[in-house]
């Protein structure tokens, strides 16, 4: 055979070309590819520090919710005489024990670790333990820094290991005074947290919490504890030592190294042994103690982001280099065109491929990610039964067996809940009476399938809260809870706050007269609040104004920017007042309701119209679900409602949509706000609702609000009696309701057609502007003459009977012009013209001023007055009246 001939060299020349090209577009593509993949990186990285500075505000208030919970204890108990009288004398062992089997019974109520009585010399005089091998009682607390606090500043704390217990706590210690003030001894406090240690087991990320020291006290990791964070000082040694803070343990150091992250973030490596991997580390600060909260996310699902973007820039890029080398293809070889084609759409169909199975392996995996386990209700405190749609019994756990005392063999899945009933009504447990009439009575209750909840105490002194819920798919689901610890701390608690206030009255029957001074203030308060606001209100509305008319005549966008942020400020300031005039008429009962028959439809159109510009510049989807539903209310007032709603969901959602719809509920509506934001705590869900009460995580530091706006629909909602709803998941979002009476779509009143407004409706008009405000009118002046109008200024009456301009186009009338009203005014002008021009009367005094002018015929607009709202009224008055 013959040797096949040598590569000529200008075929070489070609490979190395090739070959040189080859290694170019390698280059690059893995350049385009790392720097995506870093950049994506930080993207991942900077959004999970985020999440995590959430996760720490819900983390520090659910400490300082427990905390609380526990802190006035001391306090209470170191105003009790008995102890004041013990600590003044010697304590026999006599009196010791009494002492102590008191303590035994708080602790047993307030379930705290241990609760110690200590001398001026820091000696544990009685201790709820001291019948316990490790009893505080006879011991030298002297050293122990809580002591030392609360003998020298009146409340002392500190967290440690029990000296004789071993058992480490977080300690509350409040002194105790004599008549003459001076200090004679101390009630501390122990409370275990490791019941927060168990909740935070739950969360996928690191918590834990160090002392003043760096040492970690408090972690969901059994690894992280008693850590080292940073290296101490021999006088931190010292201190350590004599205070024994953590007796008993080794402290070990923390070996990391920081490594690089986004700007603004922590990003560590570990190297301890049994500690290692890439975390995010955040950090804050507590206010007690010198505590800090620290939480570590790692990064491995950033770097994933990181990995996947990197591959979607090279495919990217890929499918680019083979669009050039098709096109050069096409232009040099139109020969070989055809097969280049087809060549390239075969590369393009198996990268497709590639991607398209890629991509459904990622929703695959998101999936099965997505699906929770569902807990066993062995795990639960409270006794649970379930029932099908039959009323027959499904489902139980053990500790509903205990609670009840059931035999075995009546706990059959089957089993009628009929003859549970029976059971227990013959026992005497559903109350006295006839037991059929009993029993007939709760299974009508679960037929209907409404949701109730209430107590029942039995003839042992036991007390049990019941709490049932209809489910979705028939049958009914009930808990019962034993709460009479909870019942008798109750009332021990209302028992020393009778005996304390019967000391308080005997000793400061002076105060009565204070208190009626103070009644008097309070009845007077809402008149002062609106006369107030009313004077606050006039310069704001002049405010407004100016900056309505300087935006009118500014050309540059940069200056127009400004007017603009003035303009948000005043209508924050706008809001907030109106909301304490608001908040002032509800509390006084002089806001009127009008309730009648609406169309749920068209409020919702309106709504959504007002919200989704703000919606759309938060790049977030506002959805309202189309309804024919008819309800009951006050149309102003339930609008007031969900505005606040939608506000608060659209303030506090940074990214996803907004969702407002209404659904049925027993014989009711109830209208639902949903929202994908940051959620809110167990433990805030309640105190929203008061004045002033804001969370963070909002879009905008200056976009929070002033934390009115749910406390004005508490009151709102109060008012109407409808019922206020929240449910909320932290991190993943809530949903605020409002639930109402359904109303009768025959007593709907069609709404009012809108008439057509041309641009020139204002131009060479004549109107009369009528206040007792200088600004005001001086603001008026300046809005009306940019909108084209001619402008006549009126003071007082004195003013307007003494003016010669000629009969305005149209009034703008203050309520209050001095000792009179701009009511009082109108007849005597409308005689002199010898015809009546639309009048709009402004006014902050909303509930008198609207009476007068819906009684006169005259439109009305609340002050401060927003320009848009004051020029469109103004438009369709004057196209009105021709």
């Amino acid at each position: 055979m013959a040797e096949a001939a040598a590569p000529g060299p200008r075929q070489q020349g070609h490979r190395l070309r090739l070959a040189a090209i080859v290694l170019v577009v390698i280059a690059v593509l893995g350049g385009a590819m790392t720097a995506v993949a870093r950049q994506a990186t930080q993207q991942a990285l900077r959004e999970s520090a985020a999440r995590s500075a959430e996760q720490l505000g819900l983390y520090a208030a659910s400490l300082q919710s427990m905390i609380d919970r526990y802190r006035t204890l001391p306090t209470v108990l170191a105003l009790d005489p008995e102890l004041r009288q013990v600590l003044r004398a010697t304590i026999d062992a006599a009196t010791s024990e009494r002492l102590s089997r008191r303590l035994e019974v708080v602790n047993g109520a307030a379930h705290t670790s241990t609760l110690t009585l200590l001398d001026r010399r820091g000696i544990g005089v009685a201790a709820n333990n001291w019948q316990l091998p490790g009893s505080n009682v006879g011991f030298d607390y002297r050293f122990r820094p809580y002591f030392q606090q609360a003998m020298r500043d009146d409340r002392g704390s500190f967290y440690g290991i029990g000296v004789t217990t071993g058992v480490p706590g977080y300690y509350m210690t409040q002194a105790v005074h004599d008549d003459d003030g001076s200090r004679i001894g101390a009630v501390t406090v122990k409370v275990e947290l490791g019941e927060l240690e168990q909740e935070w087991q739950k969360a996928a990320d690191v918590v834990l919490i160090s002392d003043a020291h760096g040492i970690v006290f408090l972690a969901n990791r059994e690894a992280w504890r008693y850590r080292q964070l940073r290296a101490l000082s021999q006088a931190e040694r010292d201190e350590l030592a004599h205070s024994q803070q953590y007796a008993g343990q080794r402290l070990k150091p923390l070996r990391l190294r920081d490594a690089k992250g986004p700007e603004g973030t922590r990003r560590v490596k570990l190297e301890s042994a049994g500690l290692r991997g890439d975390f995010l580390w955040q950090s804050l600060p507590l206010a007690s103690d010198g505590w800090t909260l620290h939480l570590l996310h790692e990064t491995g699902d950033s770097e994933d982001a990181g990995l996947i973007a990197a591959l979607a820039a090279g495919g990217a890029l890929l499918s680019l280099l083979f669009l050039v080398l098709f096109v050069q293809q096409r232009l040099r070889l139109s020969r070989l065109r055809r097969r280049s084609r087809e060549e390239l759409e075969q590369l393009v169909r198996q990268h497709a491929e590639a991607l398209h199975s890629a991509q459904d392996g990622i929703v695959l995996a998101a999936e099965r990610a997505s699906v929770g386990q569902r807990q066993s209700l062995e795990h639960l405190a409270q006794g649970v039964s379930v029932i099908d749609a039959d009323l027959r019994l499904t489902a139980w756990n053990r500790r509903y067996v205990e609670i009840f005392g059931y035999p075995p063999e009546l706990m059959r899945i089957g089993r009628p809940i009929e003859d549970l009933l029976r059971y227990n009504a013959r026992r005497g447990l559903l109350g006295s009476g006839d037991v059929e009439v009993a029993v007939q009575r709760r299974l009508d209750h679960l037929r209907a399938a409404r949701p109730h909840m209430f107590e029942r105490e039995w003839a042992n002194g036991t007390v049990i809260e019941i709490r049932g819920n209809p489910l979705p798919a028939g049958g009914f689901v009930t808990s019962y809870a034993d709460i009479t610890a909870y019942r008798n701390t109750a009332r021990e608690l209302r028992t020393l706050a009778v005996s304390l206030e019967r000391r308080v009255d005997e000793r400061t029957h002076d105060l009565d007269a204070a208190r009626r001074e103070a009644e008097r203030a309070n009845r007077s308060k809402t008149s002062f609040v609106s006369a107030a606001v009313h004077d606050l209100l006039q310069p704001l509305n002049a405010a407004r104004m100016y900056t309505s008319a300087l935006r009118e005549r500014l050309g540059d966008a940069q200056a127009a920017a400004l007017a603009d942020n003035i303009e948000e400020a005043l209508a924050a300031e706008d809001g907030i007042l109106s909301s304490l005039l608001d908040i002032s008429r509800l509390e006084s009962g002089a806001l009127q309701t009008q309730v009648q028959d609406l169309a749920l439809q068209d409020l919702f159109d309106s709504l959504r119209r007002e919200f989704e510009p703000t919606a759309q510049l938060r790049g977030l989807d506002l959805r309202v679900v189309a309804t024919r539903a008819v309800v009951s209310s006050d149309a102003a007032l339930l609008r007031r409602i969900l505005q606040n709603f939608l506000s608060n969901a659209l303030r506090y959602t940074l990214r996803g949509s907004v969702l407002m719809g209404v659904r049925r509920s027993g014989g009711g509506l109830r209208i639902e706000v949903w929202d994908t934001g940051c959620g809110i705590a167990e433990a805030h869900r309640v105190v929203i609702f008061e004045e002033f009460r804001r969370l963070d995580g909002g879009s905008a530091q200056s976009d929070r609000g002033a934390g009115l706006g749910l406390a004005i629909v508490e009151r709102i909602a109060r008012r109407l009696d409808h019922r206020i709803g929240l449910r909320s998941w932290p991190g993943r979002g809530s949903v605020f309701s409002v639930s109402l009476p359904a109303g009768d779509r025959s007593g709907v009143t069609a709404p009012a057609t809108t008439i057509a407004e041309p641009a020139t409706a204002l131009q060479g008009r004549h109107i009369w502007c009528i206040d007792d405000d200088p600004r005001v009118r001086e603001a008026a002046r300046a809005l009306l003459l940019a909108w084209g109008c001619q402008v006549t200024l009126i003071g007082s009456p004195e003013e307007a009977a003494a003016s010669t301009a000629e009969a305005p186009d149209l009034v703008l009338l203050d309520h209050r012009l001095g000792a009179s009203t701009g009511a009082d005014l109108m007849p005597s002008l409308f005689l002199r013209w010898g015809r009546q021009p639309p009048v709009i009367m402004i006014s902050a005094e909303r509930e008198a001023a609207s009476e007068v002018a819906a009684d006169a015929g005259w439109a009305f607009l609340p002050k401060p007055v927003r320009p848009p709202a004051l020029r469109a009224l103004m438009r369709q008055l004057l196209l009105r009246s021709g």
